[in-house]
Order: structure tokens, then sequence, then C-alpha cells
């Protein structure tokens, strides 16, 4: 699908990640550069294919920043942006390439942070200098910010995310990171923004404490995109289970096309690495050291 939109880093495409770049004429966007791999998964660290995978999605978002004029950041969790203290999985600030404090960057405040995040904001305030614009509730064409909404429901404690328009030739395109389709409100300001393409985190099926009225929530809101929107993108937690791809392929069914994940917008095979950890291992037993040899290579 030739949209301008190359998705970088989904569960779907085997990392945890919804990095993406937007192309126009004068402007190359990255959104959300980080990459994580779930530390830990049912007792088991990353299986060392997945770990493959997700190094071939660090080096292409490191690619990608090379070639950037602008960069985004909806949030301050691991999987969202480079970090200073990045596990080995994960991207970290001193791989960025030279050019990147020379990108202008569009940034959630850092109001109300916890003191980890908070961190991370300064982290990166310092390495950006003078070029981080705060951008929450600014127009700037052809990007549009949202106000602080909710990651995941409004009740919850994982703080909040900022949401991107951008108004491509003839369509409108949002990012709307981590809502996870739990609050009703953000669902209606992404319906409001009259997108034509969609990519936004779905609900954690994998989390035994969402609860059946947080899923009946989010299922309703999907609906409504799906039926609102021409193409609508869903991935992120929602892939982290092999129930994410059958609740997709069911989303699609009741709406009568096609709602896509990642790895389907851009033509290619479902990895679903994490949720598929345990197989991989009885698939290709890890050798004792493995991840910690891993480690001690990547901090040298």
């Amino acid at each position: 699908m030739n949209t301008g939109i190359e998705i970088i880093g989904a569960e779907s495409l085997g990392v945890r990640s919804l990095c993406c770049r937007v192309a126009l004429p004068d402007r190359r966007i990255v959104i959300d550069p980080g990459v994580a791999l779930g530390y830990r998964r049912n007792g088991l660290l990353p299986h060392p294919f997945q770990v493959k995978v997700g190094r071939g999605v660090r080096e292409k978002i490191l690619h990608t920043l090379r070639d950037a004029t602008d960069v985004v950041y909806s949030h301050f969790h691991g999987d969202h942006v480079p970090l200073v203290e990045a596990n080995p999985y994960q991207l970290a600030v001193r791989q960025l390439p030279d050019t990147f404090p020379q990108l202008r960057c569009w940034s959630k405040s850092g109001e109300g942070l916890s003191t980890g995040m908070q961190k991370r904001f300064d982290d990166l305030a310092d390495l950006l200098g003078g070029r981080m614009e705060i951008a929450e509730g600014m127009s700037q064409e052809p990007l549009t910010f949202s106000r602080s909404v909710p990651h995941g429901a409004a009740a919850g404690n994982m703080g909040t995310v900022m949401m991107t328009r951008i108004a491509l030739d003839r369509r409108v395109f949002v990012h709307a990171s981590d809502i996870q389709l739990l609050d009703g409100p953000t669902v209606d300001r992404v319906i409001e923004w009259r997108p034509d393409i969609l990519l936004a985190a779905g609900p954690p099926l994998y989390l035994q404490r969402l609860s059946e009225a947080e899923r009946e929530t989010a299922w309703e809101n999907a609906l409504r995109l799906a039926t609102s929107i021409d193409v609508v993108i869903l991935d992120h937690h929602l892939m982290r289970s092999d129930e994410g791809t059958l609740w997709l392929d069911a989303l699609s069914a009741a709406v009568g096309k096609k709602v896509y994940c990642a790895a389907d917008f851009m033509g290619r095979p479902r990895q679903m690495l994490e949720a598929q950890r345990g197989d991989w291992y009885d698939r290709m037993p890890v050798p004792a050291g493995w991840h910690d040899a891993y480690a001690q290579r990547m901090s040298s």
C-alpha cells in the first residue's frame, strides 16, 4: 500500500514498538523511535531469534533517523524512545546518529511524570536542547498534536500520551500511541480528526487484570473506529498474544472489511514472537549463559 507511511516496529513485526515514518515532499517524520522485546514473558528472556529481529528493527530505526527532519515522542516508555539506561534489547541514546540533535523534536510534556519517566524526559531534553518543542495541543501544518489523553483507561495509573495528526497530500494520518481503545473521549477525538489512516494501540488482552467491562469497551470503540475510518491499523498491546490475532480477525468479520495489524499493512507475514516465546524455546533451545554473553557484547 503506497501511502508514504512505513511502520518500522510493532508486535506483529516481532518487537514491542509503534514506530513509524511518514514521508512528505519536504519532511520525513519519525514517530516514537524506540524498541523493546518484553524483558521477561512467562519467566523467559527474549529468544535469540527475537533478539535478532529486534536488532534489525533497531538498525532500521537508526537508519531512518539519519534521513529524518522531525521526530515525535508520544510518551516516554522504553519501547517508544531512545534511553540513556537502555537494556540490551532497547535503543540506547549512545547509538543515535550524530545528526540526531539537529532534528526538530515534537514532544509530550514532562508534567505529571513519574520519577523514572521524568529522567527520560530530562535526558532527551538535554540531548536536543532548544529543538525539543513541547507540542501538546499545538498545530503547525502539517502536524497537529492532541492534549494529553489516557494511556489506556482514564482511571488507570499508566500516565498519558500525546496523539499526532499529519495532513498528507489528500489524506490524513493519525498515530494514536498506547490508547488501547479503553477511553471513549479519546476515541471521539480520533474520529473528530477525520483520519483516512489510523495506527493505534489495541487493548492488552494478554493481561489478566483487563476486566470484561474493559474488553467490551475496547471492542465497541474498535467498531466505532473501523466503521468511521477507511484504513484502521491496530497493533502494539493487542498483538502480544495469539488471542489478539483472533480478536483482530473477528473485528474484520464484524465490520465487513479488513482491519489491519502492522504486518498486514506492510504486506509482511505476522511475526508474533513475544506471544510465541515459549514455542521458540521449545523449537530452538537456548544455551546456558547466552543472554549474559549477549548483554556483555552490547555493553562493550
